[in-house]
């Protein structure tokens, strides 16, 4: 089948600052219905008429307010968008946290991994048969070349030991690329494929939140000599709205070329950390 992304319903999680919202400004030019989430309403609000101003077609897209750090609000939010039943083409998970010191969930899940990790894995799950109905549809996983310094042990996948932001964060990531290899595999033949993606660094507000001055130092920096996120988020976008793209699943692009992950050689580790998610979740794929 062929694809175009004009026209196409799109949701796109971290979408008010960033790579996401540059992302959600790219797809709007290009003609996309988009639906916006992220946390802050005021934000989310700044980046829809920036969408609206600049689209194509002159959708108004939508904005969901959502705490990915919460399952509750994460399974809220799903049931919120099923409601509205429109069809489902794209899911977008681009939203993501760095922590510099480890702190829990309400849930009782180490905040970077459940913001990071398993929000991509339970919105999946929720909005797949939506997606799968909506067919051909995308799922983009925004990861990060940060997989490749660390290695996950499903025996502390919640890093009780140890823990550091840098590796909490590359966990985080490599978590998301055994998760894009196994959806893909669970997927074949669907309709829906799955993608991950390194844009590279971005001069985005990832460590803002951080209290203490040498996260607002960081974040200075990172916003003064890292790329800009409209520039960043190309490679992203091609993964969004490529028709050479279509039907190919499971790759992990960087600078818009394929890009070999570096997973654990044990082959099992995708199997295993999906039933460690699905403990955590309560969700699973029959």
């Amino acid at each position: 089948m062929r694809w175009s992304i004009a026209g196409k319903h799109c949701l796109i999680t971290g979408a008010s600052s960033g790579h996401g919202r540059a992302l959600a400004r790219a797809l709007a030019r290009q003609g996309a219905r988009l639906c916006l989430l992220g946390r802050d309403r005021e934000r989310l609000e700044a980046a829809r008429a920036e969408c609206a101003a600049e689209s194509r077609a002159g959708h108004e897209p939508d904005c969901v307010q959502c705490d990915l750090a919460s399952m509750a609000a994460i399974a809220r939010t799903a049931d919120e968008l099923l409601a509205r039943d429109r069809p489902l083409h794209l899911l977008v998970h681009n939203a993501g946290i760095v922590a510099r010191q480890r702190s829990l969930t309400a849930d009782g899940i180490e905040r970077t991994l459940a913001v990071n990790y398993l929000a991509a894995f339970q919105l999946s799950l929720l909005l797949l048969e939506r997606l799968q109905d909506s067919a051909p549809a995308r799922i983009v996983l925004v990861a990060s070349d940060a997989h490749r310094v660390v290695r996950l042990d499903l025996d502390d996948l919640q890093l009780t030991r140890g823990y550091s932001w840098w590796k909490a964060y590359g966990r985080s990531k490599l978590a998301l690329l055994h998760f894009n290899r196994e959806l893909a595999r669970r997927l074949a033949g669907t309709g829906v494929s799955v993608n991950a993606v390194d844009p590279g660094p971005v001069a985005s507000r990832i460590a803002a939140a951080e209290p203490g001055l040498l996260p607002r130092l960081a974040s200075t920096l990172i916003q003064k000599l890292f790329p800009s996120p409209a520039r960043a988020c190309r490679t992203t976008v091609s993964l969004c709205s490529s028709a050479h793209l279509q039907g190919r699943s499971g790759g992990y692009y960087r600078f818009a070329r394929l890009r070999a992950a570096r997973l654990d050689e044990d082959k099992r580790t995708p199997e295993r950390l999906w039933k460690a998610s699905a403990e955590l979740t309560g969700l699973d794929l029959a």
